[in-house]
């Protein structure tokens, strides 16, 4: 029998693939716990179709992304962190602490894995690190100032 999986299944497949199983397998255990559904022709269409919106919107959020990384390319931000008469930082700067600070000053949503820190920041000054998507890259600037 040709069922749709709506859910993962151990052994079987990945919600959103198309599979031939068993009948009794089908009936008795996947359909029940809404694991599947049957494989119809019009089911098949309407999950073909949903698959295409997903896609289409996903694609677009990639886009959207690049475009935002492309606007911050070269830019800067400045955040203010308690520091050491020396200059040292009582914490790191985290990936969603520089989320953050884009947000409020340059009021552009990046996710978290977009940011890149290549070596941990812990002292006051200008340090570089990356925004990248799947298809670009920029170099941005934070400046670390004593709080």
């Amino acid at each position: 029998m040709k069922v749709i999986l709506l859910k993962d299944v151990r052994g079987v497949g990945q919600h959103g693939e198309i599979k031939n199983v068993a009948d009794g397998y089908a009936t008795n255990r996947l359909f029940p716990q809404k694991f599947a559904e049957p494989a119809t022709e019009e089911k098949i269409q309407q999950f073909e179709a949903r698959k295409a919106e997903v896609e289409a919107a996903r694609q677009k959020e990639v886009e959207q992304l690049d475009n935002k990384i492309q606007s911050l390319r070269g830019k800067k931000i400045s955040l203010s962190i308690r520091a050491t008469e020396k200059g040292g930082l009582f914490k790191n700067v985290h990936e969603s602490d520089i989320a953050k600070a884009i947000l409020g000053q340059l009021s552009l949503e990046i996710p978290t894995d977009s940011i890149v820190i290549s070596e941990p920041i812990k002292t006051l000054g200008e340090h570089v690190i990356m925004l990248q998507s799947k298809s670009h890259k920029a170099e941005f600037g934070v400046v670390i100032v004593a709080a």
